[in-house]
């Protein structure tokens, strides 16, 4: 697993700490790490194939990949971990669903001096779900295509993620909402989630929106930004527009991008993607494919 971004959480987490009271004095901690152990996660479907389950994954720090597959079943996967606080916790009730990483039990500043190790691998199943994805500095690959999102929601801290959209969702997604800190984000597929509104905010870092696939409606778009570099793809022949807020932000183009002051437009035909970019400064890239 990525054990700087682990550093960094704890590091982050201290400082906060040290800045609420000159007078503490906290003790270093090691992380006491035992035998790998792999649990076996398994959510069943829920009675009725047309209600929608609400899945909430809530994961610290470590490795976490999400992919379709799993076979009569809501969730299936592993969790591996050396670390007996991380044992996570699958929560049923109706049909809301939780599955949760374990909290780390720690008094003072952490040494992580051993090898830590926290993987989830979790395939989802076909059914119908609203997906919320709460996390803090990990490593995320996310394979979603050709599964059923009626919403999807991801919130993480320093992370680098993948998440992609190879295949059609297979139902319409009411909304996608990303917020994240300086990470290193790459969104690939975003036509294929069959939505119709997406909100994508950062803090500093590096961040590519690909909108191949196939765009069945027209889809409404906001980046939010901080002091960042920003990718955003669209296939030739996309209608698309892109309206830019803001003084200090470089905006530059490759393909048939036409501007015309702060809005840049790539003529197309069919259904349209509109973007609202909103950065305090940083880069802006606008491509064709």
């Amino acid at each position: 697993m990525n054990r700087k971004m682990i550093i960094l959480t704890f590091v982050a987490i201290a400082l906060v700490t040290l800045a609420c009271s000159i007078n503490i004095n906290l003790p270093i901690t090691r992380l006491k790490t035992g035998p790998t152990v792999t649990d076996n996660i398994n959510v069943p479907l829920l009675p009725s194939s047309q209600t929608v389950a609400d899945v909430t994954l809530k994961f610290g720090a470590g490795n976490l990949d999400l992919q379709p597959g799993a076979e009569n079943a809501l969730i299936s996967g592993t969790a591996t971990y050396n670390v007996a606080d991380f044992k996570p916790t699958v929560t049923i009730d109706n049909d809301n669903i939780s599955i949760e990483q374990g909290n780390l039990n720690i008094n003072g500043i952490p040494d992580f001096s051993g090898n830590i190790v926290n993987d989830w691998n979790l395939s989802l199943g076909n059914a119908p779900i609203s997906l919320v994805i709460n996390a803090g500095a990990y490593t995320g690959k996310f394979e979603l295509g050709g599964l059923s999102i009626q919403r999807l929601e991801v919130a993480d801290g320093a992370s680098n993620v993948e998440v992609s959209f190879s295949e059609p969702n297979r139902i319409e997604m009411s909304s996608l909402q990303y917020t994240t800190g300086a990470s290193e984000v790459t969104l690939t597929g975003l036509a294929n989630a069959n939505l119709n509104d997406m909100i994508f905010r950062s803090g500093a870092g590096n961040y590519t929106l690909d909108f191949t696939g196939e765009l069945t409606r027209d889809m409404t778009v906001t980046i939010e930004s901080g002091v960042s570099s920003v990718t955003v793809i669209i296939p030739q022949g996309v209608a698309a527009e892109v309206i830019t807020q803001s003084g200090l932000m470089n905006v530059s183009t490759s393909g048939s991008w036409e501007q015309h002051g702060d809005t840049y437009q790539l003529s197309g035909s069919g259904h349209t993607i509109t973007i609202n970019v909103k950065m305090g400064a940083g880069s802006l890239h606008l491509e064709t494919k």
